[in-house]
């Protein structure tokens, strides 16, 4: 076999290549036996060991007589044995097994089978589908037909009992039509990875959404804060210990900021970031929403007695304020801290929002990200990422802003969910067996990632190639524009009332005045902007009219002049009609 697999020749013992029928069993059918066995070689079984399979008959094996091979012949486990009989594999579709197929016993069917043993059933197999192959037995299909010779291309069993090859004819592969980069494709081995725009966008409309629910939350909670004076900060080992550093909640904001930055740069150079972005919006979105139920349910008191916190920063209290007003004043509000991303350093300060904090979710999910999406040897930046969300933890503790509690549940939530997450994408979760329940309990997560088959792979593109995919797609969207409008305006003619109301009475007028205008239309032709019945009728009069004035005259008087000729629009002046009535009104002159 090839990549990786043994590729010797399969002897056969020369003193007796196959029996002659073998013992028939009970059910009918011929025992299964070894054959090409050596004198010298271990008996493990007396019985088996005296009788050899026959392969004229292997493709006639029934379920139970390929379990019996398995278990006398090859001594195999019994979860083997009850995937064989579970999977209904018979002597026919034994010979046709291939090594992917014997690979999805495990990794798609579910069974709990060892490498080694899925490694040892494959080697049996391929021993059995060469002696079948070198036999003089009838044309089956065999896998081992299917792995030399390519994906689906089934050999007929040649009568010649010459040994095998010892090359390894691999086929070469080949890209599919709708796969642009084939060299990212083949490395892949053979996965493809789609960027998927429309579900990007989706993500990002999910995310939008959620931090308009967040802010507009933020502003309940400041409203419903209790009172400093009547509840005091509750206590907590951390800030009970640990002295107000004023400035510290900038520098929170500031380490945020950096790590932003560092992300931004991944997800420009990153050959992948369409998923990326789907991921972070999905993640970041479903976090802060769980944040809002939390900071909702349960009101907490001001951590610090240096913030000025009070219900009536918030408050709507006017009397004459009616409930579309007071939306209205708390969505404006919310846009405010919306606007300011709920970062101190942008004006925006908010009291009620503890359980759990925000500022550790982003900081959190930043270096979660990066460290997962950028080369393992680049120790220096994941150190730094880490340093920074330790650091920016300590910062928000050291402000006093947040409780403990808050912190520590916010960063468990984050790195869980993050690793959850990426967790059942790389390991393919939507392509096991129980998929159903995947799909069930998370289904935002089937929709994202129902095209992802394992891992993103941690490429990265150049500015040069950067520069030149753009420029590409950019070129892709504008002729596909122009294909759009082209198909439009060729499936959407002008109409037969657009064309009336567009010529209306003048257009009979000068059907009936200009004779010669008429040499653009013919006599059997529906004009596109006219209706049917009108056209043939002034198509029809005003030739006669001009029939009978050369006929009469010998040529055009000069009122009939072609110069002043009606078009209408809607037939193509380039079109075979358009050509040639233009010739014979030439002939006319």
């Amino acid at each position: 076999m090839c990549d990786g697999e043994i590729c010797e020749p399969v002897t056969q013992s020369s003193a007796n290549p196959r029996s002659e029928g073998g013992t028939v069993n009970k059910n009918g059918g011929s025992v299964p036996q070894i054959n090409g066995s050596r004198p010298d070689s271990p008996v493990k079984n007396a019985n088996a060991a005296e009788q050899q399979v026959d392969p004229l008959h292997v493709a006639e094996w029934s379920v139970e007589e390929v379990t019996q091979w398995a278990t006398h012949m090859e001594h195999f486990s019994r979860s083997l044995l009850d995937c064989l009989r579970t999977e209904a594999i018979d002597g026919e579709v034994l010979l046709s097994l291939t090594e992917d197929d014997v690979r999805d016993f495990r990794y798609k069917l579910g069974f709990k089978l060892t490498f080694g043993e899925l490694k040892k059933f494959w080697l049996a197999v391929l021993k059995l589908q060469l002696m079948v192959k070198h036999s003089a037995a009838d044309p089956v299909m065999l896998g081992i037909e299917s792995h030399m010779a390519g994906a689906g291309n089934y050999m007929p069993l040649v009568g010649t009992a010459g040994p095998p090859s010892s090359s390894c004819p691999c086929p070469q592969p080949e890209c599919p039509s709708y796969i642009s980069d084939c060299e990212t494709y083949l490395r892949l081995g053979g996965r493809y990875i789609a960027q998927e725009y429309f579900k990007t966008a989706m993500s990002l409309a999910y995310s939008f959404v959620v931090t308009w629910i967040t802010s507009f939350v933020m502003v309940i909670v400041h409203e419903r804060v209790p009172d400093m004076k009547r509840y005091p900060p509750l206590p907590d080992i951390f800030l009970d210990n640990v002295p107000h550093i004023p400035w510290a909640f900038n520098m929170c904001e500031i380490t945020g900021s950096l790590l932003f930055a560092i992300w931004l740069v991944v997800l420009i150079f990153h050959k992948y970031r369409m998923v990326l972005l789907r991921r972070f919006f999905a993640l970041a979105g479903t976090v802060f929403l769980l944040r809002c139920v939390t900071m909702l349910i349960t009101s907490l008191s001001v951590p610090g007695t240096h913030l000025q916190c009070s219900q009536k920063d918030f408050a709507v209290d006017d009397p004459n304020v009616d409930m579309v007003g007071a939306l209205v004043i708390r969505m404006t509000r919310a846009y405010r801290i919306w606007s300011g991303l709920g970062m101190s350093i942008q004006g925006v300060r908010t009291c009620g929002d503890y359980m759990f904090s925000g500022h550790t979710v982003a900081l959190t999910l930043l270096n979660f990200f990066i460290t997962e999406y950028t080369p393992r040897n680049l120790y220096f930046l994941h150190t730094l990422t880490w340093l920074l969300n330790m650091f920016g933890i300590f910062f928000i503790l050291a402000a006093h802003e947040h409780y403990s509690i808050d912190v520590f549940v916010a960063f468990y939530i984050t790195s869980r969910l993050f690793l959850y997450y990426h967790t059942l994408a790389n390991n393919r979760a939507l392509m096991q067996s129980d998929s159903k329940r995947t799909r069930i309990w998370f289904p935002m997560f089937s929709y994202f990632e129902s095209s992802v088959d394992g891992m993103v792979p941690n490429e990265f593109e150049t500015p040069g190639s950067l520069i030149n995919g753009i420029i590409d797609q950019l070129f892709k969207i504008k002729d596909q524009a122009v294909v759009t409008a082209k198909r439009h305006w060729m499936e959407d003619p002008m109409s037969t009332k657009s064309s009336i109301e567009m010529f209306g009475k003048d257009s009979d007028r000068y059907l009936h005045d200009l004779g010669s205008s008429t040499a653009f239309f013919s006599a059997h032709q529906t004009v596109g902007g006219l209706s049917r019945h009108n056209s043939q009728t002034h198509i029809n009069s005003s030739q006669s009219n001009l029939s009978t004035n050369a006929t009469a005259g010998g040529k055009v008087p000069l009122s009939q002049s072609p110069k002043r000729i009606l078009k209408d629009v809607s037939l193509d002046p380039y079109s075979r009609t358009t050509m040639a009535a233009t010739s014979q009104e030439k002939k006319l002159l």
